[in-house]
């Protein structure tokens, strides 16, 4: 080859490469504004309920029931600590909240609860 060939060669070259550079950009931003509109259109996530309080209750026939109160008015009701537990809900936002044969009065310190196979009973919040 002679020293002609070979400049023009790389001319040709980094002309080439610079269209290809062009090109990829252009379908990159591409990519990136059909991503953009997919996302758009997409309903807004709904993030999960918080707790507002973790209460360990000690009611009047000694047993525990723990209670998990939830932003989104349920709560989560376990007769062990460790034991599968019950959803429960407050009906229009206001206490009681209820489910099956379960009732928690409110979420305070003093509450009546209902559990299956027990009467209703007071039961106080335990500190700590």
């Amino acid at each position: 080859m002679t020293r002609n060939h070979i400049t023009f060669a790389a001319a040709a070259l980094a002309a080439s490469l610079t269209l290809a550079g062009c090109n990829s950009q252009a379908e990159r931003d591409a990519a990136a504004n059909a991503s953009e509109a997919q996302n758009q259109a997409k309903a807004p996530v709904e993030l999960p309920p918080s707790i507002q309080a973790s209460r360990t209750y000690r009611c009047r026939d000694n047993s525990l029931v723990y209670v998990d109160f939830y932003t989104n008015n349920t709560a989560r009701v376990r007769t062990e600590q460790n034991g599968t537990p019950t959803i429960l809900t407050a009906e229009g936002g206001n206490p009681p909240f209820r489910a099956e044969s379960y009732s928690v009065s409110a979420n305070a310190d003093n509450v009546e609860i209902a559990v299956p196979g027990r009467a209703s009973q007071s039961c106080r919040a335990r500190n700590g």
